[in-house]
């Protein structure tokens, strides 16, 4: 699930990727062409409420692909997302627009 909320006084949206803990096995990180696919930029934390989510603020008006990717290596969709679009590795990534 993600959650978009403008951060007052700016162009940015807080952006929360949030997946239930036992949605994916082991560490995961989002990862997406805002981060340059690095997931050691955005690892999701673990919360009280049996989630584990993390905040990227993103400027508004702005399109991204994005992913979920495990320690391991394995790629995961986000079943919430409403587009999605062909990677060319024959998976497809979600589409965020702010």
């Amino acid at each position: 699930m993600i959650k978009q909320i403008p951060v007052k006084g700016s162009d940015q949206i807080k952006v929360s990727f949030v997946l239930p803990t036992d949605r994916i096995d082991g560490k995961v990180s989002v990862v997406g062409d805002f981060n340059d696919w690095n997931p050691s930029i955005h690892p999701l934390r673990k919360r009280a409420n049996g989630t584990r989510s993390v905040s990227v603020s993103l400027p508004a008006g702005s399109r991204y692909l994005y992913r979920y990717v495990t320690d391991d290596g394995s790629w995961h969709d986000d079943d919430s997302a409403g587009e999605f679009e062909p990677n060319g590795f024959g998976g497809a990534n979600a589409v965020l627009t702010t």
